[in-house]
């Protein structure tokens, strides 16, 4: 009898690990919710392309509060962009500097100092749009004090956000949502306040950022004739605006379903307020051109709850509910809020700064070395589509890639890094990364992988192909090897990017991305490139010493010198990220034993080099390991606040953590190529970790 319970019992364990995962209960128990006005936590909500970041009121009320003490309040679409006036014609030949290496002399923009290197690498950049805030009715600011019992809840899986609280003993709801199709912001506000004409709202257009600032810079509120706000239509229910600064502009609208009244308060601030009763039902519309017909409130926030469940039933998700490791709970934490954080801010046209449309960082520009890290977890969760919108841009940009190219004597196409939305590189050291370049060859394999089909190797052959030319033309033969440096700057920031030759990472993403490539060939029915493959036959062995993977051969100082222990272990990667070409499997496993007891996650690691590094540790086959690193305390740059930020020091917004964190999960639940056959293969399989996983794809 007792054996044929335990067998019930254990059937119905299994069926219990069969079941569909309720994907609301596991979205739901992780809605943020707020009782106090945390600097560090305001909430928001998106749709990829266009983001509203709110404090406690559901608004922007506050903006000096949080932004001076944790994460600014910001109202930001991914095509909205200024450029100062340029009237000394600065190009960017004018930050060059010669480089000569293997016989040759090949000039690079790594010129940071001067009147041109300053504009060139400012401009364009990010400029913000309206800000939202609640006024006393004399149109006076509201104080953070006067701000009770508040009971704020974003609803993940509607993409709603609730904020209800009393200001003068009377209650305030209100509730905030973004359209799925257009840049809007829907608000509903019900308050008494509103009926006795003791609280209105305001819109405040800001002339942009203060530029002097790489990091966060603070909303720019001087110099209000130097740029101008314009009323373009205005009736009981409209207020349209357009808003210009030099040759940038964009149109504003607000649209109520109540009359309203308006006051303009100052050249571009206005303030909105019923006519009569205690309910303003508004929508506040963005665009670049025009802002066209927009559903009521009501609507929009419909809209949101069926786009944001319709998220949420698509592609993959994970379930840890039955764990008794007490660390479960709090990925599981950070993996949903992750998720909603990357879908409402990597959705657009343009792929993301490093913060996102939260705050701006390096005026906004995208970073194109971290462009896996921001996307590739999207296809291995099944979404590629929002991985499909940043290729678009690569799309877009081949010609001025082929164009950077050819100055720089290659074949094909040379991606920039550091980025405008035309594709215009910025000067610095940033002209010298090279491990951007790959990226674009891998994250179209993973497309394939989503969708192996023929349509899928026409789209992106172009982007392969030319990817590849250029990659094998940046290697030099030596005399015995081909050689890959100088000048490079390797992805651990460390070293002179004069003289750096053969960085271990690099090497194997080179010889991994010129193998895809080839693949793409065969796919397509062509023959191989016999150059990719003598120079991917004939590539540099990845650098070790010491029985250690080094980052560097031209300076093997790693493990010699503690000051060469931080910033990205990034020779790692080529056994985590990728699958390990060139690599020896008992040398890395060395080498990830000694990054963990020696190395320095102090002075500076980032948030996406802890799922980094668990990756490696999967890969190896130690799941302990990879929970350990992936939930690592004892540095600065791995926590995650109440609303799912991951700070790093300087950014209290860092977005490449959590896509870091998305990826590292989807592998270590999906698995990869040649993973252990055992279902989520990167977790412990110890008894204390319950894993329900569904939907993911396995990392090639």
């Amino acid at each position: 009898m007792k054996r044929i319970l335990a067998l019930l019992y254990l059937l119905a364990g299994h069926a219990a690990l069969a079941a569909p995962i309720d994907r609301q209960a596991l979205v739901a128990r992780h809605n943020p919710h707020v009782n106090a006005a945390d600097p560090w936590a305001p909430l928001s909500v998106g749709n990829g392309q266009f983001c509203f970041t709110a404090d406690v009121t559901g608004l922007q009320t506050f903006p000096e509060h949080y932004g001076r003490k944790g994460i600014a309040l910001e109202t930001q679409a991914r095509w909205s962009w200024h450029e100062d006036p340029n009237p000394n014609g600065y190009k960017l030949a004018d930050a060059n500097r010669a480089y000569t290496a293997h016989g040759q002399t090949v000039a690079y923009p790594t010129i940071m100092d001067g009147p041109a290197a300053t504009w060139l690498r400012t401009n364009p950049h990010v400029w913000p749009l309206g800000q939202l805030s609640l006024r006393r009715g004399d149109g006076t600011a509201l104080a953070l004090d006067e701000i009770r019992n508040i009971d704020q809840q974003l609803d993940m899986w509607k993409g709603v956000l609730t904020s209800r609280y009393a200001i003068d003993g009377q209650p305030v709801s209100v509730i905030t949502a973004v359209s799925p199709q257009q840049d809007t912001l829907a608000v509903r506000i019900q308050s008494p306040l509103l009926a006795s004409g003791r609280l209105k709202v305001q819109l405040a257009l800001p002339r942009g950022y203060d530029m002097s600032v790489k990091y966060n810079p603070p909303l720019d509120w001087s110099q209000p004739a130097s740029h101008s706000t314009r009323i373009t239509a205005q009736n009981a229910h409209l207020l349209a605006l357009e808003h210009q600064r030099d040759a940038a502009r964009y149109a504003a609208a607000v649209h109520s379903a109540q009359a309203m009244s308006v006051a303009q308060a100052a050249p571009h601030t206005f303030q909105l307020a019923p006519r009569r009763g205690q309910v303003l039902d508004f929508t506040v519309s963005y665009a670049a051109a025009s802002v066209g017909a927009v559903p009521e409130a009501s609507k929009v926030i419909a809209q949101s709850a069926a786009h944001w469940q319709a998220f949420w039933q698509s592609g993959a998700a994970i379930d840890f509910t039955g764990s008794t490791d007490p660390r479960a709970a709090e990925l599981e934490r950070r993996v949903v809020l992750s998720q909603y954080l990357t879908a409402i801010q990597f959705g657009g046209d343009f792929p993301p700064q490093e913060s996102g449309l939260t705050t701006t960082t390096w005026y906004g520009k995208n970073h194109t070395e971290m462009i896996w890290w921001h996307t590739a977890h999207f296809a291995l969760w099944g979404r590629p589509q929002y991985l499909e919108n940043a290729l678009r841009w690569y799309q877009k940009t081949l010609p001025v890639a082929r164009q950077i190219a050819a100055e720089r004597g290659l074949k094909g196409a040379r991606w920039p890094k550091m980025t405008s939305p035309q594709g215009r590189e910025s000067p610095g050291g940033n002209p010298l990364i090279v491990w951007n370049q790959p990226h674009v060859i891998h994250l179209a394999e993973l497309l394939y992988r989503s969708a192996p089909n023929r349509q899928t190797l026409e789209r992106y052959r172009e982007l392969v192909f030319a990817t590849a030319d250029a990659m094998a033309s940046m290697l030099h033969w030596d005399g015995q090897r081909y050689v890959l440096g100088p000048p490079l700057w390797i992805a651990q920031e460390i070293y002179d990017q004069s003289t750096s030759m053969n960085p271990g990472y690099e090497l194997s993403y080179w010889a991994t991305a010129l193998a895809l490539a080839q693949q793409w060939r065969v796919r397509l029915g062509l023959p191989p490139d016999a150059d990719w493959e003598r120079k991917r036959q004939q590539l540099s062995a990845l650098p070790q010493k010491d029985g250690k993977y080094v980052a560097l051969e031209s300076t093997p100082d790693t493990w010699d010198n503690p000051a060469s222990r931080h910033d990205h272990p990034s020779f790692l990667m080529s056994l985590g990220q990728l699958p390990g070409a060139g690599v020896d499997r008992a040398v890395m496993r060395r080498t990830l034993d000694a990054v963990l007891a020696d190395w320095d996650f102090k002075t500076k690691i980032w948030g996406w080099d802890y799922p980094m590094i668990a990756m490696t540790a999967a890969r190896l086959d130690a799941p302990q390991q990879a929970v350990a690193v992936l939930l690592k305390t004892d540095g600065p740059n791995n926590g995650y606040t109440a609303a799912g930020h991951n700070p790093n020091t300087d950014l209290p917004v860092y977005l490449p953590g959590n896509s870091a964190l998305l990826a590292a999960v989807a592998m270590m639940a999906g698995g990869w190529d040649g993973a252990p056959p055992r279902a989520t293969p990167g977790f412990p399989q110890d008894g204390r970790w319950v894993v329900r996983a569904e939907g993911f794809k396995p990392l090639p």
